[in-house]
């Protein structure tokens, strides 16, 4: 039986994010940033995986924000921007990146550039 493109597509990325957080894990001192992309929104948590606790998040999909009229890469950067400041508020400048088995470029480049922007160090 065939498999089709999806289905080899989406466990190529499962085979990546176990290699991934195998190695990864958020403390108190380094929490970590982990992103999430379906097609058209893209959703970004700051998680302290000792206490299992997702301290800061953001996403395209944030009410009092808006998003309306560019392109997904400008919405990852700016997503980025606002989660680093976030999370600077409440005293997070450390993190460690964890791209969940996507391919470091695009939307997920563009929001580890703007939270490094912002001022968040990775």
């Amino acid at each position: 039986m065939k498999k089709s493109v999806t289905y080899l597509k989406e466990k190529a990325r499962s085979r990546r994010k176990l290699a991934i957080r195998k190695r990864i894990f958020g403390t108190a001192e380094r929490p970590r940033l982990v992103v999430f992309r379906s097609l058209t929104n893209i959703y970004a948590q700051i998680i302290d995986d000792e206490v299992g606790k997702t301290l800061v998040s953001m996403s395209t999909l944030v009410k009092e924000e808006s998003f309306n009229g560019k392109t997904k890469i400008d919405k990852s950067f700016e997503v980025g921007e606002k989660l680093a400041k976030r999370a600077l508020d409440k005293g997070i400048t450390q993190v460690c990146f964890d791209r969940a088995g996507y391919k470091f470029h695009g939307r997920v480049k563009a929001l580890a550039e703007g939270a490094r922007k912002a001022g968040l160090n990775f």
